[in-house]
């Protein structure tokens, strides 16, 4: 029993005495983070301070800058105002000198105005005077013959006009005569008049179109597998391609000028384009084809606005837009047809017609080249006359 004692006693004194170890431990340890948590504040205030200092630093360095930027700023803005101002004053002295050579130029015109005005009234004045003494005049005739000045004045004109009853008669036979002895020669000159006035420059006739290639190879593709691509478009078009008489050259052969424009466009844009194949070549003739059809159109319409020659029938106009691509002995058919229209035009107002009408006929006189008459019986000008009769024309 007195040995369990004695241990269990020394075990509380041991355990005493780790207390008393572990306290003195601890509160070293925390003198030693109280410390360096001082430290650390200390540092933090010490790296505020220089922030604090470094900011107005940077603050003063900045203030200072915009300053100087602001003083020349303000500097460049009085210089601009002062240059405002003495342009200001310039156009003010320049407005000041126009104003008063207004001014003077105003004196002038209200003197002459006025001295105008003064000699109008003075010649109203002399107008009446004269009139008043014409009027005494015609009183005193008018006692003298017995007779008023209207009574006088038709007896005076029924006088002269028996007198010159025979006279106007024989000098209206005399004329007669002498227009029907020059009718031919007027009739010649009134031509060469109207020539003169409208001649213009001849177009020579095509019947060939030319197309540039880049090289063989382009050629090849032009021709297609088996010749299929060449082939198609001769088909779309209605046209001869002839590839190897000439190099780096397509010669297109049509005897249809619409049919060979349509092809050389085709063509043209089929090379640029790259893509040569049966379905692109219908596809790009077509497209042309519609082209080629607005611009008959407009030339039609064009010709026939430039002519004035009034409403006609749309099927008339598109066939007169189909001359601008037909060609008859060396000349475009269209402007051969606006040079007769106008001549005849010339004509009628020299000999006194309609000259609507002549203008009218003479557009329309080669209408029938414009017609396919292949396949159709009778010249240009029996076709063209059936076409225009059965479109409204007389």
């Amino acid at each position: 029993m007195t040995l369990f004692l004695t241990a269990l006693a020394s075990v509380a004194v041991g355990l005493a005495i780790g207390i008393l170890l572990m306290r003195a431990v601890s509160k070293a340890g925390l003198n030693k983070d109280q410390q360096k948590a001082e430290q650390i504040l200390k540092n933090a205030e010490n790296q505020a301070d220089a922030r604090i200092k470094q900011a107005v630093l940077d603050g003063k360095t900045q203030a200072h800058d915009l300053k100087v930027e602001a003083e020349k700023e303000i500097k460049e803005r009085r210089q601009e105002v002062a240059e405002q101002e003495t342009k200001l004053l310039r156009r003010e002295d320049s407005l000041n000198f126009r104003d008063q050579a207004l001014g003077q130029k105003e004196r002038q015109v209200q003197d002459k105005l006025q001295k105008v005005t003064d000699r109008l009234a003075s010649l109203d004045e002399q107008e009446r005077r004269l009139q008043e003494q014409i009027d005494k005049q015609i009183v005193v005739l008018e006692g003298v013959a017995k007779m008023s000045s209207q009574d006088a004045r038709k007896e005076l004109f029924a006088a002269v006009e028996k007198q010159m009853e025979h006279e106007t008669v024989a000098y209206i036979k005399d004329k007669e005569d002498e227009a029907k002895a020059s009718a031919n020669a007027k009739a010649q000159e009134i031509i060469a008049l109207a020539i003169e006035r409208i001649a213009q420059q001849e177009t020579q006739e095509r019947s060939v179109s030319v197309v540039a290639i880049p090289g063989e190879e382009m050629k090849g593709r032009i021709i297609g597998r088996e010749g299929r691509n060449i082939r198609c478009f001769e088909q779309a078009t209605g046209v001869e391609l002839n590839i190897d008489d000439t190099p780096d050259l397509i010669t297109i052969t049509c005897f249809n000028p619409v049919r060979r424009e349509i092809a050389r466009l085709a063509l043209e844009h089929l090379i640029r384009d790259g893509r040569i194949q049966p379905g692109r070549i219908e596809e790009v003739v077509k497209k042309y084809q519609n082209e080629i059809d607005q611009e008959i159109m407009k030339a039609g319409e064009d010709a026939i606005f430039k002519l004035g020659i009034g409403r006609i029938d749309r099927e008339i106009v598109r066939l007169v837009g189909t001359l601008k691509y037909r060609y008859s002995y060396g000349q475009n058919a269209l402007q051969h047809s606006m040079e007769v229209a106008y001549l005849a035009g010339v004509m009628a107002a020299e000999l006194g017609l309609n000259q609507q009408l002549a203008k009218r006929a003479g557009l329309l006189h080669d209408i029938g080249k414009a017609l396919n008459i292949e396949q159709q019986e009778g010249s240009h000008v029996e076709l063209g006359w059936k076409f225009c009769r059965k479109h409204g024309e007389k």
